[in-house]
């Protein structure tokens, strides 16, 4: 259907492309992964003939139509409903539809033989394209994408970006192109429109090319993964857990030709260092040379599995108690998000906010900033510092900044080789860190914003979208920092791997609620499903069915002084234990066993009182 051969594309003297070669067929499902600054939408800008390639040949057959989905679209705006943007896919229906109206305007005052012919012909055409369902299909998939029913014939240019893509996404599919280029679909999207998505994918009869780092995405949607890497395109059968499993095994059949070859040249300049002097052995040494010269060196194996180490330092350690929301209601005019509502969140939750677009999530994160104005409650724990991560933070950092001097101006005490290190962890390594933060692109700008928040040193950290615009690699990355981070945090997100490797709470917004499932996210998902089958039970039932129920977090303290008191005195006890588990084990290196003995009498005791003040405070909150 598609084929792509040799193809060579520069971008000024760098080689995004070269040599490469794909081949497309019908019905392929194809992921298109690579680090950022590989190339993937210049690959699929190529494809659509937005851009020419430098050499090469990319030829299609005459039947091959392309639908190509990119972040341009976001600027689109226009004072047409979202319904008739939609509709526009259905190019030759609509220019039909205005003939036969036009026709039956005219028979309304003249009347003529020849125009019974000619509405009958074109409504012979019009039927059989469907052309009476085009509303009803545009209709489908829009809601389908999120939009409510209210929504279809509001102005376009009323939308967000965001949504402005989704109707352009449904635009496209609509017009089932042969092949359908998608660059990031699924950046804008919920995860009730995510899975909507993946379930149409699935049943499209054409073929598509995705670029995404969404895992759990490309493996429920694509049959072969399509790596751009080195300026080359390697094409994997399968989706990306198979890839994954495909490409560790390639690496290690890569690694040990380049070891074997590394020998090899090694052995090889040995023996010209050793004999070049000598006459009787000048025609080996000739020969060997011109071999080395010959040879076609393999490549190493490039560890894209960057392992990182944070250190996090926190200056203070929070109490047990983060925050506590209590009855609280946020309504936008006759739009009500919360009703009151009561939530806690505890020193050590990882909790994942997720849900449907519009149910309030980005609200009731800066509710928990202490951001936006409620009704009701919000209070603070003892010793809670905070730091906010969103996209639009973005925009506050210092453009004129190198990200050394960003990551200085933190605050911190880290020393610069400390700070490099983290940058590096960042996949910014060497002379990068004296870039200016306005050269970066979204993603590079988004890993700087990161690696602020992380040394901040705060103990609890609130992050929205986190994962936007960052590739696997990065998201991978930042899984790892969250995974040793020992304070507090809730994340809002859409990206269900992210999401199953950082959190052990999930909280969703139901019926004006704010609700928690205390698991997974695999395992919220089974309980969801198992929840949708049985949808003619109460919830209470339904909650029985599990070991460990979701329940609404309610919890009103009786007193607020003496929580504080308390929070205060468990503190303060652990600070006590922590600073005598490391007398004892001094002690127990130095073999005092006698002073040992007396510690362990303290420690105890210590267990003992923070056992009581804990019960008292959670019997307090209860």
């Amino acid at each position: 259907m598609l084929s792509i051969s040799n193809l060579n594309f520069y971008f000024g003297s760098r080689a995004l492309y070269e040599g490469a070669n794909l081949h497309i067929k019908p019905k392929n499902k194809i992921g298109l992964i690579g680090a950022n600054g590989t190339g993937k939408s210049t690959l699929l800008r190529l494809i659509s003939g937005e851009y020419s390639p430098d050499g090469g040949n990319i030829s299609k057959s005459g039947d091959c139509t392309i639908g190509f989905l990119n972040q341009d679209l976001l600027s689109y705006q226009t004072d047409e409903s979202i319904l008739q943007v939609a509709m526009q896919a259905f190019e030759r229906q609509l220019e039909l539809q205005k003939k036969i109206d036009k026709v039956l305007h005219k028979m309304e005052t003249n009347y003529e033989d020849k125009d019974v012919d000619t509405l009958a012909t074109l409504q012979e055409e019009f039927e059989h394209l469907d052309g009476y369902t085009i509303q009803s299909k545009s209709e489908e998939i829009l809601e389908g994408l999120g939009f409510s029913t209210d929504d279809l014939n509001r102005p376009l240019k009323l939308f967000s970006g965001g949504w402005r893509m989704r109707v352009m996404l449904a635009k496209l599919l609509l017009q089932k192109p042969a092949l359908l280029l998608l660059d990031e679909p699924t950046n804008h999207l919920d995860l009730p429109s995510i899975e909507w998505v993946e379930k149409y994918i699935q049943n499209y009869e054409g073929a598509i090319v995705v670029v995404s780092h969404d895992r759990y995405f490309l493996d429920r949607t694509i049959d072969h993964i399509a790596e751009v890497s080195g300026a080359k395109i390697t094409l994997y059968p399968g989706n990306y857990s198979y890839y994954m499993e495909e490409k560790a095994l390639r690496n290690e059949i890569q690694k040990g030709a380049f070891e074997n070859q590394q020998a090899q040249i090694r052995q090889t300049e040995r023996f010209i260092e050793r004999f070049k002097a000598k006459a009787s052995k000048s025609r080996q040494v000739q020969s060997r040379v011109k071999a080395l010269d010959r040879l076609e060196l393999i490549d190493d194996v490039i560890d894209e599995k960057a392992k990182v180490n944070f250190k996090f330092n926190f200056g203070t350690q929070p109490g047990r108690f983060i925050l506590f929301l209590e009855q609280v209601s946020k309504a936008y005019g006759e739009k009500v998000i919360l009703k009151n509502t009561s939530a806690t969140i505890n020193r050590g939750d990882k909790i994942a906010l997720i849900g449907a677009n519009g149910k309030g999530k980005s609200t009731l994160l800066r509710i928990i900033s202490g951001t936006e104005k409620i009704e009701g409650e919000r209070r603070a724990g003892h010793n809670v510092i905070e730091s906010f991560y969103a996209q639009h933070q973005l925009e506050s950092l210092n453009v004129d900044n190198t990200l050394l001097d960003e990551l200085k101006e933190t605050g911190t005490n880290k020393t610069e080789m400390e700070l490099r290190s983290i940058l590096g962890c960042f996949l910014f390594s060497g002379e990068e860190v004296f870039k200016k933060i306005k050269v970066l692109s979204g993603g590079e700008k988004s890993r700087v914003a990161l690696a602020k928040v992380l040394i901040s040193e705060a103990n609890f950290l609130l992050l929205d979208e986190p994962t936007n615009h960052l590739d696997m690699q990065s998201v991978n990355i930042l899984i790892q920092a969250l995974q040793q981070y020992e304070g507090t945090y809730i994340v809002v997100s859409h990206d269900r791997y992210f999401v199953e490797n950082i959190a052990n709470k999930i909280w969703f917004i139901e019926d004006q609620e704010i609700k928690e499932y205390p698991g997974t996210f695999d395992e919220y998902e089974e309980w969801q499903a198992t929840r949708e089958k049985s949808d003619e039970k109460p919830i209470i039932e339904k909650v029985k069915e599990k070991s460990e129920p979701v329940k609404v977090v309610k919890s009103s303290p009786t007193n607020e002084k003496l929580i504080q008191q308390l929070e205060d005195k468990i503190v303060n006890l652990e600070t006590q234990k922590e600073d005598l588990q490391h007398q004892m084990a001094e002690l127990a290196q130095n073999s005092k066993f006698e002073e040992l003995k007396q510690q362990e009498i303290r420690l105890n005791d210590i267990n003992l009182e923070l056992t009581n003040l804990t019960t008292e405070w959670e019997r307090l909150l209860s």
